[in-house]
This record gives C-alpha cells, structure tokens and sequence, in this order.
C-alpha cells in the first residue's frame, strides 16, 4: 500500500527547511551559485517544492536573483551584523513573550526537549545537532507565539545570526548560548513573558558579544 502523497504547501515548507539547514552550516558558501539538481541530490525533494524555497528565500533576502548570474546565496556582511541584531532583539521580545502566554501544554513541552538537547549538544561538542536542536526551537517558539508578522521579518535574521555563528565558530561558546537558549525556553514552559524575555535578553547580549569579538 503507497502512502499518501505530501500536500504541496508542506513538502515547501520541507523544502525550505532543508534549504536553510544547508545555508545556516555553510554547506551552501556565502556567494555559491545555487544550482537546482545539486539541491535535489542534497535534499532528496522534488524540484517544485524546492523551487518555491527558493524563491521565498529570494523574498527574505538569505537568496539573492542577480541578472545573468541567476541565483546564489547572499553574502555574510560582517560590518551590519550588529546592527542585525539589534533589531532582531526587538522582534524576539515579542515573541518570546507571546510564546510563554499562548503556547500549547504540548508546545510547552517539546520546546524545552529541544533547548534541553541543545544542552546535551553543547556539551557533547556536536555542534551540528546543537545547530538543528536550535532551529526546531525556533519553530515550535514560532508556532506558540501567534504572531505571524514578527515571526515574518525576524526569521531571514535568524538564519542569518546562525551562519554568522557557524561561520566563526571558534569565537563561540557554546555552553554559554546553550543555557541562553534553556532558560528562554523554561520562561515559556512556565508561562513566564518575565523569565522568558531575560533568556532572550541573555540570548542577544551573547550573539552581541560574539560579534565584536570577531570584528575585533
């Protein structure tokens, strides 16, 4: 018996998913041509659901369109990185808080398993789980928090803070961004908007940190 087939809106979200996944770890480079079967190799999806990911990644800006060049992968711009994310505290405050008042006690529950194994990830030195551990985070914070327009323009952010991130990894410190991300998630878990947003505070002070000391 075949299974069912995948809706069309899910298998791009999938895609997407993926998508950003390659992008965050570097496996596609600042600057790389963005070549459709090479995507399908990587991901094992279909070309229509990646080609919508694409272009939604267009939109948010993680994929530039240049004329005669066709796609590629943005670059990482060191010098606005600060400037990124100050305005990304500014979203993350509103969701944040929205996640710890309106997530679901299943919602509630999965997020702090997936700030616990960043955790455990951290601690491992396994800095490719503790990078999908954080994306799957954002996700279910995404979902709680029911307010679709911040999580919109904070998103291409995110993306961008966590290639930043892997990007220079050596300045890291991953225990330290580990318990930032745990104690945002304990506020939602306990329906605390208060504890919630000094875990992100916490969270942004750390990514603010980091970059100076690679700028420096």
């Amino acid at each position: 018996m075949s299974s069912a087939p995948i809706p069309s809106s899910r298998a791009a979200e999938i895609a997407y998913q993926a998508i950003e996944q390659l992008i965050a770890t570097l496996k596609l480079e600042p600057g790389q041509a963005i070549v459709e079967s090479d995507l399908v190799e990587m991901t094992g999806l279909g070309r229509t659901p990646l080609r919508e990911a694409l272009m939604r990644m267009v939109a948010l800006g993680l994929i530039e369109q240049q004329p005669r060049r066709g796609l590629r992968v943005s670059e990482i711009r060191v010098a606005e990185h600060l400037t990124l994310i100050e305005t990304r505290r500014v979203l993350e405050r509103l969701i944040v808080q929205g996640a710890a008042r309106w997530a679901t006690p299943a919602q509630r529950s999965t997020l702090l398993g997936h700030a616990q194994a960043m955790v455990d990830a951290a601690n491992a030195k396994d800095i490719d789980a503790y990078m999908l551990a954080d994306q799957h985070l954002d996700e279910v914070i995404h979902q709680a928090c029911r307010n679709t327009f911040a999580v919109q323009a904070v998103t291409p952010m995110i993306v961008q803070c966590r290639r930043f991130w892997y990007a220079y990894q050596y300045e890291g410190d991953l225990e330290a961004g580990a318990q930032a991300h745990l104690t945002l998630a304990e506020g939602i878990q306990d329906g605390n908007p208060d504890l919630a947003l000094q875990g992100s505070e916490t969270l942004m002070a750390y990514l603010s940190a980091f970059t100076r000391k690679v700028i420096e």
